[in-house]
């Protein structure tokens, strides 16, 4: 595996070894031993989550606090997802700042998000099967999240906004400015 350090601190984008051959191919998607060396963190993952969804569902940005806040090791099974982490640790030097990355069943690329970030995605092609992982379980009292298009954050989600598909819950989440992490 290949561990692709990003301009946000910690965060990686990891590209597996894939052997191709006639049968067509295999790769190993997580070793805790090569994943802790690549990321150079102790990480131990507890839970594990798939979700489908069809063409521009925008799903994010999200988050957990204290206790129960979660790194991620996303990947997409099947589809295609432009994939978006925001640093929301406080006394960072890029909080708000933000990376995205296009994730694929063909790219079989992953994206490790650590705890302190926001986290969401878009689906780009007709359907996509999303997979994560994560290190802490969920705490329904513990979460929060972001405007999707906080001006702030000013991100670029390479799709029609009139074309997106929002929940209704994450219509209503502050900015980052007026979101619990920042203050």
């Amino acid at each position: 595996m290949k561990f692709i350090p990003t301009t946000l601190e910690g965060c990686y984008i990891i590209e597996p070894k894939i052997i191709k051959d006639e049968r067509g191919y295999f790769m190993e998607s997580f070793n805790e031993n090569t994943f802790q060396k690549g990321v150079h963190q102790d990480v131990h993952f507890v839970q594990d989550n798939q979700s489908f969804s069809t063409k521009g569902v925008l799903r994010g940005l999200h988050y957990q606090t204290g206790i129960h806040a979660q790194a991620k090791l996303v990947r997409v099974l099947q589809g295609e997802v432009l994939d978006v982490a925001v640093d929301i640790r406080p006394d960072s030097l890029t909080f708000g700042q933000h990376i995205s990355v296009v994730l694929s069943g063909e790219n079989q690329r992953q994206f490790f998000v650590p705890r302190g970030f926001a986290h969401g995605f878009l689906v780009l092609s007709e359907t996509a099967t999303f997979f994560y992982k994560c290190d802490n379980f969920y705490n329904k009292d513990s979460e929060g999240g972001i405007m999707y298009n906080d001006e702030q954050l000013n991100i670029d989600w390479q799709f029609p906004a009139t074309e997106l598909v929002i929940s209704e819950k994450d219509h209503l989440l502050p900015t980052l400015e007026n979101a619990k992490c920042a203050q």
